[in-house]
């Protein structure tokens, strides 16, 4: 009996993970959109919103961004931090149903294509492009290039890690990067940098996230009510002209390696939506249907979707304005629940 009553919940109950449990944990890398992440974590923000809950949620920075999303892909986190793109392209398309709970911004100017010694971006022809390889640098270089009637068969990509992009670039026979701030704004001050293109050319399509995974935040919506409220609170702290606010942007800017004048440049180039309504406005829009369209077709294009994905419309992708893609295997979903909670004043 004790044997089939073990069988029974070794096939009945629910993973591991879609229990219902107290301690969740999350991750960050470095970046503007994302220091709110530390900062909240450092102040006890977080704690703040999961003591509320009665509930644990562990905020760990990751220094390789795509190596923090392997880590959520694998199982080792409940959500993270990450682009619209990737949240496709490496949780979703490796069979991870995850619900982007925040959308927190999108780049504005933050991701660029930078050249050395030329000024127009037709210059690029020929060239070897370093870049993080099947990320969004690579999606702004195959838009940038349409811009200007080229296409990815005029350059020659070089995959190098986002750790080494500034090095690498410092030397004579690395001559064009595609890369986000902070390592950006550093690039483009070096001598004879020329910036020319970045994502202000295509707003609304670099969409920088807090994405957890499906069946945790349907099993434990305490796990998301916290994060959001934690969110908002850390939104309303850094942003205005008091001293406090200043104060925290400060802190921001250094912990990624800059100052609070170099943090708010790369703030001026991020549309931020500080707060909830703002971010349900988005997330409501049709364009973001269409925007993830653009990104599947890229995705499908590069082989993204997997070896088994016949077209881009593969992996469906749920958003408030209807379903892109196949409706019977969804595994990205934006669900402004929880944004539409906060905004209501209901955390």
């Amino acid at each position: 009996m004790g044997f089939l009553l073990a069988t029974f919940f070794c096939v009945f109950a629910l993973p591991a993970s879609a229990q219902e449990r107290d301690k969740f944990s999350i991750c960050w890398s470095i970046y503007v959109g994302w220091m709110p992440w530390g900062y909240g974590a450092n102040e006890g923000i977080v704690k703040k919103w999961a003591d509320k809950y009665d509930i644990e949620i562990d905020v760990v920075q990751i220094n390789d961004y795509v190596e923090s999303i392997n880590q959520y892909t694998a199982g080792q986190y409940d959500g993270c931090s990450m682009t619209n793109m990737d949240a496709l392209t490496i949780p979703a398309a490796g069979g991870v149903d995850s619900t982007a709970l925040i959308v927190g911004d999108f780049s504005n100017g933050n991701d660029g294509v930078v050249l050395k010694g030329e000024s127009d971006l037709k210059a690029i022809k020929g060239q070897d492009v370093n870049l993080v390889e099947l990320s969004v640098s690579h999606y702004l270089l195959a838009r940038a290039l349409e811009s200007v009637d080229m296409t990815e068969r005029d350059v020659n990509v070089v995959n190098t890690s986002d750790a080494d992009l500034v090095s690498a670039y410092t030397s004579d026979d690395v001559t064009s990067v595609v890369t986000w701030n902070p390592l950006l704004s550093e690039i483009v001050s070096m001598p004879e940098s020329k910036l020319v293109f970045d994502s202000s050319q295509i707003p609304g399509e670099i969409i920088d996230l807090m994405v957890v995974k499906t069946d945790v935040l349907k099993a434990n919506p305490d796990f998301g009510k916290a994060l959001v409220g934690a969110w908002y609170e850390i939104m309303s702290t850094m942003s205005g002209d008091s001293a406090s606010a200043k104060a925290a942007r400060r802190a921001m800017g250094e912990a990624s390696g800059t100052d609070l004048a170099g943090y708010e440049s790369q703030l001026a180039s991020t549309r931020m939506f500080y707060t909830p309504a703002a971010a349900v406005e988005f997330t409501q829009s049709d364009d973001l249907k269409t925007t993830m369209q653009y990104v599947a077709e890229f995705s499908f294009q590069h082989g993204l979707l997997g070896e088994g994905a016949p077209d881009a419309t593969f992996i469906g992708v749920e958003t408030p304005s209807g379903v892109y893609g196949n409706t019977g295997n969804i595994k990205l979903r934006f669900d402004p629940t929880y944004m539409e909670m906060a905004a209501d004043g209901e955390l």
